[in-house]
């Protein structure tokens, strides 16, 4: 086996690093990036879903012990273009939000949550999942253990409100305006969003 000097090692290295890396725009990517499952919401009862654009969800994203999972999830969606906004849980009644998209990244625990509004879809959220609501989008925690928690993040100039009540016509409206990153919150410029959020 012939002797690689110093030099030659080192841009191995680096060249490595690079292809765990780089992603279309120069963007870092996670190491592990799974496939996300989405789907649709429609309307139920007073809750508007978003029949546009579909929920995301992420299973997975990083391992359950990693340390100091919650600030890894703000720096990952701060460099997808999504600022982390609070550390909590999930609001035990039903509600969405008509100023923001909103991603939710479990940091620790877990949780049953139903998304969609009344008799919606039932989503059991473990630490590692990352899940993409679009405005509009019903959800409600459930139960969970005393260990769940979850950091919240939206993107730029986005910030949320507190829905319980069907949406007035004008809320309506600044649902469908409302513009999104062309970046996704895990993945980043080649992620799952990019094509499967559309303007219309």
């Amino acid at each position: 086996m012939g002797f690689i000097g110093r030099r030659s090692f080192n841009a191995i290295v680096a060249a490595l690093s690079l292809s765990r890396t780089a992603l279309a725009g120069g963007e870092p990517v996670e190491e592990k990036s799974p496939s996300p499952e989405s789907f649709v919401l429609s309307r139920n009862g007073w809750v508007p879903n978003n029949e546009d654009l579909p929920v995301i969800l992420y299973r997975a994203v990083f391992e359950p012990r990693r340390r100091d999972p919650a600030s890894h999830l703000e720096e990952l969606f701060q460099r997808n273009g999504w600022p982390a906004q609070w550390r909590n849980g999930i609001y035990s009644f039903h509600h969405y939000h008509s100023t923001a998209h909103e991603v939710l990244g479990v940091a620790r625990g877990q949780a049953r949550v139903i998304l969609g509004g009344e008799n919606g879809r039932e989503v059991v959220f473990r630490a590692g999942d990352v899940v993409v609501l679009p405005t509009g989008t019903g959800h409600c925690r459930l139960d969970s253990n005393s260990e769940f928690l979850v950091v919240g993040a939206y993107p730029p100039e986005q910030t949320w409100d507190l829905c319980r009540t069907a949406p007035s016509r004008e809320a309506v409206q600044r649902m469908a305006r409302l513009p999104f990153p062309k970046v996704d919150p895990v993945s980043g410029a080649a992620g799952a969003l990019t094509k499967l959020w559309r303007p219309l």
